[in-house]
């Protein structure tokens, strides 16, 4: 019964299973690139919010370099 499967089974294993594998991933690859609206909305957001955390950063730092000059060597 081997015998009958065996050539097959070895042109299946060395020529279809990898083009299917690789275009298996490629397919998911690409569909992993894709941004959806949504991701874009949250990415557009965190773009506004970003200078608004750097502008509390900064002044948080002024704070503490008024009240604990040493602070930065403390880290």
């Amino acid at each position: 019964m081997f015998e009958l499967l065996e050539a097959p089974l070895i042109i299946f294993l060395a020529v279809v299973a990898p083009i299917w594998i690789i275009a298996h991933y490629v397919t998911r690859w690409r569909t992993a690139k894709i941004l959806t609206t949504e991701d874009e909305s949250m990415l557009s957001e965190l773009w506004e919010t970003a200078p608004k955390l750097e502008s509390r950063i900064n002044a948080l730092e002024s704070i503490l370099d008024a009240e604990a000059p040493e602070w930065r060597k403390q880290i």
